[in-house]
């Protein structure tokens, strides 16, 4: 019984996880935003699933079941670091003067407070170390 209980906590846990990143996904405006969604919420509830999946097949079933935990570490490896790609070619695109997206079904996102932009989003400013330097 307790056993039963622990693994749909995860199971559930993991889906309303991954549905609330999903939807952060298609929700929010800019593609920086958008990329928590995957990256956070989507990585941790497929885990807890996983997890969820391991505990029933070795609780319940009586069976070790390795695949799923060489899955959830395979999407804990992999999710940061296509996510840090995807930002980077982001980034390069907004210094070389490509246009930005155009902004999701929220809108445009919120001013910042103060009328500054957000540090990753401004281009180097001229005379600067990081606007002469080749990366």
């Amino acid at each position: 019984m307790i056993a039963e209980f622990i693994i749909s906590l995860m199971i559930v846990t993991g889906a309303s996880f991954a549905l609330i990143g999903s939807w952060g996904l298609v929700r929010l405006p800019t593609l920086m935003e958008r990329l928590h969604g995957p990256t956070k919420a989507t990585t941790l509830g497929l885990g807890g699933m996983l997890v969820g999946s391991v505990l029933f097949f070795r609780l319940d079933q009586g069976i070790w079941s390795a695949h799923e935990l060489l899955i959830t570490l395979f999407l804990f490896i992999t999710a940061p670091i296509a996510a840090n790609m995807i930002a980077k070619v982001h980034l390069h695109r907004l210094r070389t003067g490509d246009p930005p997206d155009s902004p999701g079904p929220a809108g445009p996102p919120p001013p910042a407070p103060g009328g500054a932009d957000w540090a990753t989003y401004e281009a180097p400013h001229p005379r600067t170390p990081a606007a002469t330097s080749e990366t």
